[in-house]
């Protein structure tokens, strides 16, 4: 068909292709990629908040990944205590304890053929497990459901689950002011 007849038909006539079905698919590859490329810019940045910046992005793909499953109360787990909590104590620990230089035994550099032939040997047996398993066909499973809200009323039940989770807050806030503690404490010569 030509431009000219395509420009007279318009574009009603245009078949759009229902991408419906691969859509979940789509998405999970999406998820998958940035979960990937986020955790290996974390392990080989040269810089920290380099590093947390890419263990950022592979969090956040990580609970795009529980989401995508329907683990919603996961998902949010993920992203309130590893996101919101862990990632920030990171970034302040860094902050916090200056600029000071340490030798940390990697004075020579860097030499990374030991860690790539063992990452590539891991990758080769995981390939052979997965394509010498046998996948039995699965029926599809029902839509998931939101798990929040009875989660949410068992946390708000003084009888369960309500003193584990504070004794938790208080032991986790202990942890971060030891450790300020820690960074902001003068050497002594």
């Amino acid at each position: 068909m030509s431009a000219l007849a395509l420009a007279a038909v318009g574009p009603a006539a245009l078949p759009i292709p229902d991408l419906t079905p691969h859509l979940p698919g789509i998405v999970f590859g999406g998820l998958a990629g940035v979960s990937v490329l986020g955790a290996i810019g974390a392990a080989t940045a040269p810089r920290i908040v380099h590093a947390a910046f890419c263990l950022l992005a592979a969090l956040f793909g990580v609970a795009g990944l529980y989401f995508l499953l329907g683990a919603d109360f996961v998902a949010l787990g993920q992203v309130i205590v590893y996101v919101g909590g862990i990632l920030v104590l990171l970034v302040f620990g860094v902050l916090l304890t200056g600029r000071t230089q340490v030798v940390l035994g990697q004075e020579g550099p860097r030499r990374p053929t030991g860690a790539i032939l063992a990452g590539a040997a891991v990758f080769l047996g995981l390939l052979l497990a997965i394509g010498g398993t046998r996948w039995p066909a699965q029926p599809r499973p029902a839509d998931p459901t939101p798990t929040t809200a009875p989660i949410g009323r068992a946390f708000l039940d003084p009888d369960q689950f309500l003193v584990p989770f504070e004794v938790a807050s208080v032991l986790l806030l202990a942890a971060l002011v030891g450790a300020a503690y820690l960074a902001r404490r003068r050497r002594e010569p």
